[in-house]
């Protein structure tokens, strides 16, 4: 209960998954996934079934907890919107790295 209350998502934490929006699924799911101290957190494409602004909040807290607790988000997205938000960019063509930039 420790991690969803810090991150704002406490009153989740008795509800069933059918319950609680996508957005606030996937906050959930990413407390989940930190409440180890994991150093990295895989995630693919964890804002594919998100509005635009939720996508933005997940982002946002991910960089939190990377600020925050030091675990790492390595995700695949094609939502280009994200881009502006991390701190560094690694770019796949045909399953080859294409580049690779910090932010």
């Amino acid at each position: 209960r420790k991690i969803l209350a810090e991150l704002g998502i406490e009153q989740y934490a008795d509800r069933y998954p059918n319950r609680i929006s996508g957005g606030e699924q996937q906050r959930v799911a990413v407390a989940r996934a930190v409440v180890a101290g994991p150093s990295i957190v895989l995630a693919d494409e964890p804002t594919a079934n998100l509005d635009s602004g939720t996508s933005l909040e997940l982002i946002d807290l991910m960089r939190r907890l990377n600020s925050e607790k030091g675990a790492t988000f390595l995700f695949a997205t094609h939502d280009s919107r994200l881009l502006d938000r991390v701190s560094r960019l690694i770019t796949l063509e045909d399953g080859r790295i294409t580049s690779d930039e910090t932010r």
